[in-house]
């Protein structure tokens, strides 16, 4: 067998709680290999600008529709293509922001959609993984929701 060619920080499960400090928020995210970016529940976005630079403001809800919604700003990072996972192709507005996985943390690009048909309201994808293995057959090891 291959050695890694790097040493990984982690070992994270298919489900993990995370925590976004910026947002406020601590909420359940799934791991998906399969997909690029990193996506987060949002409702109601609309971008504006501030102070010369592009913003973007949206609810988010931490648990699903029942949970209390809460109104995010933060700097416009891009707008991208996403093709979801049944095929769908949009644009979504990207936000950088920092996050919190265990005793980790480190930047993350979050593309914003409407996740309130999905069970876990963020999704973590290959580009917030680098450097981390995955145990697809465990969950939450960095803390029980």
């Amino acid at each position: 067998m291959k050695e890694l060619p790097y040493q990984a920080k982690a070992i994270v499960g298919r489900r993990e709680m995370v925590t976004l400090p910026a947002l406020s928020l601590t909420l359940c995210a799934k791991v998906d290999t399969g997909a690029r970016t990193s996506s987060l529940h949002a409702e109601d976005i609309e971008t504006f600008e501030h102070d010369g630079h592009p913003w973007v403001r949206f609810t988010s809800r931490g648990g699903g529709p029942a949970s209390p919604a809460h109104e995010q700003c933060l700097p416009l990072h891009d707008r991208r293509r996403v093709t979801s996972s049944n095929g769908q192709t949009e644009w979504r507005f990207v936000v950088r922001t920092s996050m919190q996985l265990g005793e980790l943390e480190f930047p993350v690009e979050l593309s914003l959609t409407d996740r309130r048909d999905m069970r876990h309201p963020m999704l973590l994808g290959r580009r917030a993984l680098r450097r981390v293995l995955v145990a697809p057959g465990a969950g939450f090891l960095h803390g029980e929701p």
